[in-house]
Formats: structure tokens, sequence, C-alpha cells
């Protein structure tokens, strides 16, 4: 092939995005792609309104996908159900659609702007001296061929092998998240709320680490999940199949789950958060979405931040490349951090804090007994305050803080 002005490894929500971004501001671009789509991808489907708004603005089309209203958090056998709030910039809605399907439909979008998307095609880095000299791509039954692009984007996903190869490595002081889901049959598959499990307990009654969810597809099946950040107390020692098991045998009878529904046994993986995977950038080229570990630690949603990081990425791609000059790429990392960094410090100290169990049943006890005190978390976990409201991240911290110093575990100090 042709040596692309830019190269995007892998083929999911960053790199779809960053060739629809990239094409469409006339670059010339391919998406090279390990697998064939559809693929499967251990996630739990599920969109909010800020990756909604990313869709919208490439032209996706929402007909015959499942809508969704908002969200419905169990605490034990509390319940709240809990619209998207109104937001000046994102829509008051989300979906659930199969990472088979949305990476699909969105590749396909990045072709119709003119970008080449080239599936079963595996790339590896060519590196001398630390600097990326060049990309060799293997297709299916193809001799290897090398290309040398004038930038590369790393969007090949949480583990990146390429990234890695460039020197990317995680910050072991981040959180991360084992995860684990699968698909299962249900009448109530129309359902329009996603559903979360703060509380999941073994048959015996006991407190697990960790936390569940459903996300209704609307096609007859829904998606189950549960998973646990890296600073549950025991995490070392958690199952994730055992998580999900005790977490389908508690759901709700009104999704009608049994041994015999299920259709896709669960797959799951490790999840880097916090952007805490770099650098982020070398002479010439970027790391965007799961690579660089662009996941909420609030709630582990990251196909939005993939979207917006590969647009962000876009600007200074184009602008280095029409100018000649790389330096530029300096700026997309300092954006990252201007953009995220307040938020995601405090989403870490979250983090740090709800691995307890005593804080973590505390926090969502006495939170779900207040509407107004849920509703304002919720918009501050899915990351949808408004930008006069962005001081209120710092006051949940706070709350927590208060939570902690009266919770009865020796543990807490």
């Amino acid at each position: 092939m042709m040596n692309p002005d830019v190269l995007v490894v892998g083929g999911g929500p960053g790199g779809a995005a960053a060739g629809y971004w990239l094409a469409r501001r006339g670059l010339e671009v391919a998406v090279v792609e390990k697998k064939h789509y559809p693929r499967e991808k251990a996630c739990g489907d599920g969109l909010t309104p800020r990756a909604i708004k990313q869709l919208v603005d490439m032209g996706f089309d929402f007909d015959g996908h499942h809508r969704i209203v908002g969200l419905r958090a169990y605490a034990g056998d509390t319940r709240l159900e809990m619209p998207w709030p109104e937001h000046s910039m994102y829509p008051n809605w989300g979906a659930v659609i199969r990472r088979a399907d949305l990476d699909m439909e969105v590749a396909a979008l990045a072709e119709k702007q003119g970008a080449v998307v080239l599936t079963g095609t595996e790339a590896v880095p060519v590196v001398d001296a630390g600097d990326l000299r060049g990309v060799a791509l293997k297709r299916d039954g193809s001799e290897s061929e090398t290309v040398v692009p004038r930038m590369v984007v790393v969007a090949d996903g949480s583990l990146s092998r390429f990234g890695r190869k460039l020197g990317m490595q995680r910050r072991k002081d981040y959180p991360f998240a084992l995860a684990v889901r699968g698909y299962w049959e249900s009448d109530n598959s129309g359902d329009q709320y996603l559903e979360s499990q703060l509380d999941i307990r073994d048959r015996e009654g006991r407190a697990m680490p960790g936390y569940g969810w459903v996300f209704p597809l609307g096609d007859g099946e829904i998606n189950i999940g549960a998973g646990a950040l890296s600073t549950f107390k025991g995490w070392k020692d958690l199952n994730t199949s055992r998580l999900i098991e005790a977490y389908v045998e508690q759901l709700p009878a009104y999704w009608g789950v049994t041994e015999a529904s299920v259709t896709r046994e669960p797959i799951g993986g490790k999840l880097p958060m916090a952007m805490s995977v770099g650098p982020r950038f070398g002479r010439n080229w970027v790391a965007v979405g799961d690579s660089m570990g662009a996941v909420n630690p609030f709630n582990g949603e990251g196909i939005d931040y993939a979207y917006e990081t590969a647009r962000l990425a876009t600007d200074y791609i184009a602008d280095a490349i029409a100018t000649d000059n790389p330096g530029l790429l300096r700026g997309y990392s300092a954006a990252i951090d201007d953009i995220y960094s307040d938020y995601l410090r405090v989403a870490r100290r979250f983090a740090m804090v709800i691995g307890y169990p005593a804080v973590i049943r505390r926090l969502t006890h006495l939170g779900m007994r207040s509407r107004p005190l849920m509703e304002w978390a919720f918009k501050v976990m899915a990351n949808l305050l408004e930008p006069e409201e962005r001081g209120l991240s710092e006051r949940i911290y706070g709350a927590i803080e208060s939570i902690v110093k009266v919770t009865p575990d020796p543990l807490i100090k």
C-alpha cells in the first residue's frame, strides 16, 4: 500500500473515530485492525450522553439502536431511578449498542470520509534507537510490508502491544479494573434504564468486592457484567467468574434470567484507567483511548473518552503535518491534562477510598436515601457537570472524606 499521511493502529472506538476526523481534515489515512468486523469485545456496550454527542457529530445513524433514558441504581434492595441530566452540551439520552456492531458502523463512517480501513492486518512498529521509523503490516495470507507514514495513531486498546514497543507503560500507583461480561436472553431487554448494583453478596450474604451492571440491548438480550477496581480490598484474590455468578443469582426477577438463558459465556479482562499509560506522544505518534488508559475510574466508561481523545488528537496531528512541525504534538498531551486532569484526580482519590467495603456500603446506603444527593453524584460520576459546576467535583471528595472519618473500619487511616 502507499505510505499514508497517517496510519491508525486499531479499529475500535478511538481508531475508527481518528480515521473519521483525520480523513475529514483531508489527510490520507489508513486504519488497520488486526481482526475482522464484526468482532467481540469485553465491553458493557453502554453509551453515555458524552459518547452520544461524539457519534451524532460523526453522523451516526441511531435508527434501530436501543436508547437509554437514565440509570437505575441498587444498593442491596434499595432502588433509585435517575434520568440523564439536562445539559447545555450533551443530549439527555444514552444507548446500548454491541461493540461488534458499533465499531463496524463507525469504521464505515470513516471510510465514507475517505479513510482506508484494512481488517485482518497486524501492525508492528519498526523502532530504531527509540524512534518509530515505520510500521510493518502483515495482512492475512500476504507478505509483510513496511510503510512509513508521517504520523501514527496508537489505538489498539488496553494493554497496547504496539504502544509497549514504543515505551508506553502504566503507572502502577493508578487504579485499574478487572471486569467480565456476558449476554443473556431476557423478555425485559426493552428496558430503557442502565442498571447497576453497588452491593453484591455471595450465597452466604457476605459482601463481595465489586459492582454489577445490566445493560439492555432492546433486541431480546441483555449485557450483564461485573467488575472491581484494583483499589478494592482483596482484589488480588478476586475471581471475576464467581463475582458475576453471584450477581446473576441476585438479579431482580423482572430480568427473567436463568442458567439456560445465557447466550454468550462471559469474557473479561484488565482495564487501565485515569490516563494512567504514557507517554501519550512521541516524535511522530500519539496515543488515544484505552491505549493510554482513557477510562473513567468513577464508572469504567471508556468509549466516550476514546472518541473525544481521538478527535482532539486529530487537530494536533493535522497542524503538525501542515506545518511540518511534529513538536506541536506536545500540545496534545497538555490539552489532555487541561481538559481531564482535575476531574481524574478526584476520580482517582474516590477509587482509593471506596476500596474498603465498609466505606462503599456506607456511601451507597446513606446516599441512596437522598435523591438530590444521588442525582448530583450521578452527574459528577458521568462527568456531566456544566462548565460553571466544575468545582463541585472537589466537594464530592470532601463528602467522601467526611464519611470515611466516621466509618468504624480499622483499615481506614
